[in-house]
């Protein structure tokens, strides 16, 4: 599926592709602006919230998941399975403007080498080896894409730039090998078409590299497939550096770290800083492109390297603080303190969903959407994030205004040593965990749990049932979109056979949702639903929720609360009557009070 080409520089409201909301299950549009954001951005506008430590309760989070986040990202420092996944991380995690926790684990720099003979590291000796802090400093690698797609939305903020302008209108040379209708967009969301990566390295000259850049076909036609690519985003680094006659890492200084005080993020850190950064890879061929042996100080990324460590896909060193400050500054709509950097209908573009033609490669202009392979049970189709090579990984959730960032040095000494992003989904299913949901009625609530590879089931005891008989319950879900789902099913066989129950949920401003399967999956708006179903007469009816979940990834799971079965002649089951909630069975899942 293409979309809708146009001949202007603007998208039209219905190519900003509208703002999907996932209401109990169900999807609404809200329409965006068109085109780029109409004013520059003020400077100062009061003053927004900015970050303090404290206590998991300051921030309304459940602390022994933190501490199980702790635990958790721990064990990855060991076999994972063969290899530690990283050979320290830092953790950072809040809700608010609280960080709620900031950890450091492992060791910043270990490894002097990597033995490709044994598939060993070899060790500094232990006096030189550097532990992890709070303030150690990480390559982001692909993570410093965020950096450049806000310099680039503030260039739309300020008419410098169109969404739908062509690439090639600011860079004449880019027309070159079909790349002509390329736009500033199809960089943004990684829809231009090119291939991932090309070996600018080779080229021995700047001026060559660029040729290399003019030259390069799109696989596929601009607009019709997702693939994601470094390209895009040095593409867009040489657009922001055209039109603002600035480089990039001035830009990065100028209109970012300085406004918003994030002192220890920039391009090409000082040696004075190499004591305080994390080491990354002994780059050697055959694995790296470049024999550099112990890459420490320096940006890990050839590419990047070769461009004089300042590129738009990578480069950027930061703490995890500093992190923190611009998921804080992104959350609060564009604003730190006394600084302002984008404006809020800005960042809404920033997390609005532009690849819909793409379903489960959710873009924003910059960001990540909606996935759960590193975004765990954090994952919702308003959650943004983005992951670096390096080990590295901020992950922000408006819905709960909650925020992660895990940076791991996870290819020292080699990048052979980590697949995956276990450690990532382990952090980011804690901190969804921390988050409590209250129960709709009373003190607990029966929650299914966030186990992978089960099926968990709550069964009602046997009812005698007549026509006019209704379930009554309060409904909240938040699960892997299709993988994994909650059923209500029915039984007059004393369980022998089962049959889906179709039934209504209601939100709060009486939207109503049909369920004909019975059945619910995806994203519930993290809001309790009101649900009713008309039941079959039975002489012995059982009733179940039975909620299955695949081996990869889950959401928050599921709740249930206030089960009653009411029928002509009044109540035939009310959980609040403590005989008929001693009756319920519960296999995986428990009551709790958040």
């Amino acid at each position: 599926m293409t979309e809708d080409a146009t001949d202007g520089p603007e998208l039209t409201r219905r190519q900003l592709g509208r703002r999907t909301l996932a209401l109990g299950g169900a999807l609404t549009f809200a329409s965006l602006p068109a085109g780029s954001v109409a004013a520059a951005t003020p400077r100062a506008t009061g003053h927004h919230p900015t970050l303090r430590p404290g206590s998991p309760e300051r921030a309304g989070l459940l602390p022994q998941y933190l501490r199980q986040l702790v635990a958790d990202a721990k064990a990855f420092l060991g076999p994972s399975p063969k290899h530690p996944w990283y050979a320290g991380a830092v953790l950072l995690a809040g809700r608010g403007s609280t960080v709620a926790l900031h950890q450091p684990i492992g060791m910043a720099v270990r490894y002097a080498a990597y033995d490709e003979k044994t598939d060993t590291g070899v060790e500094f000796p232990a006096a030189e080896q550097i532990p992890m802090a709070e303030d150690t400093v990480f390559d982001l690698a692909s993570v410093s894409k965020l950096f450049t797609s806000i310099l680039a939305v503030q260039q739309l903020e300020r008419g410098a730039l169109t969404l739908e302008g062509k690439v090639a209108a600011y860079l004449p040379e880019f027309a070159r090998a079909g790349k002509q209708n390329m736009t500033i967009r199809q960089l943004l969301t990684h829809t231009s078409g090119f291939r991932a990566w090309i070996p600018l390295y080779n080229a021995p000259t700047y001026e060559q590299k660029l040729e290399l850049i003019w030259n390069e076909a799109p696989l596929n036609p601009p607009g019709t497939k997702y693939l994601y690519s470094d390209l895009n985003l040095i593409s867009l680094q040489l657009v922001l550096e055209k039109v603002t006659g600035l480089p990039l890492d001035t830009q990065l200084h100028d209109e970012i770290t300085a406004p918003l005080g994030m002192h220890r993020t920039r391009y090409n850190p000082p040696a004075s800083w190499k004591p305080r950064i994390a080491a990354t890879e002994d780059a050697r061929a055959p694995w790296s492109g470049l024999d550099r042996g112990l890459v420490w100080g320096e940006v890990h990324d050839e590419n990047a390297y070769s461009l004089g460590g300042v590129a738009g896909h990578a480069g950027v060193f930061s703490s995890a603080w500093d992190l923190a400050v611009l998921g804080r500054t992104l959350l609060n709509g564009g604003a730190y303190g006394r600084a302002r950097i984008l404006s809020p209908a800005s960042v809404e573009l920033m997390f609005t969903d532009f690849n819909t033609a793409f379903p489960g490669d959710e873009h924003g202009l910059g960001f990540e959407l909606y996935q759960h392979w590193y975004m765990g049970a954090m994952a919702t189709p308003r959650t943004a994030g983005h992951t670096g090579f390096t080990g590295t990984s901020l992950v922000l959730d408006p819905t709960t205004d909650s925020f992660l960032v895990v940076l791991g040095n996870s290819v020292h000494p080699v990048r052979s040593w980590r697949s995956g992003s276990a450690p990532r989904v382990a952090a980011a299913n804690n901190l969804a965990r921390a988050v409590p949901v209250r129960p709709r009625h009373g003190r607990t609530a029966w929650f299914s749990g966030m186990a992978g590879a089960t099926t968990a089931t709550l069964t009602l005891p046997p009812l005698a049932t007549t026509a006019g008989s209704r379930l009554r319950c309060a409904l909240w879900w938040d699960t892997e979109p299709q993988s994994d789902a909650l059923f209500l099913e029915a039984s007059a066989d004393g369980g022998a056979t089962w049959q889906p129950v179709p039934f209504t949920t209601a939100v709060a401003d009486g939207t109503q949702q049909e369920h004909p399967a019975g059945s619910v999956t995806g994203w519930s708006g993290r809001v309790w639903h009101r649900l009713s179903a008309d039941l079959p007469a039975a002489s012995t009816l059982v009733l179940r929720w039975r909620y299955t979940t695949d081996r990869q990834y889950v959401g928050r799971g599921a709740y249930v609360d206030g089960l009653a079965v009411r029928g002509d002649d009044g109540a035939v089951f009310d959980e609040t009557r403590p005989a008929d909630a001693a009756r319920i069975e519960a296999a995986g899942w428990a009551a709790t009070a958040n």
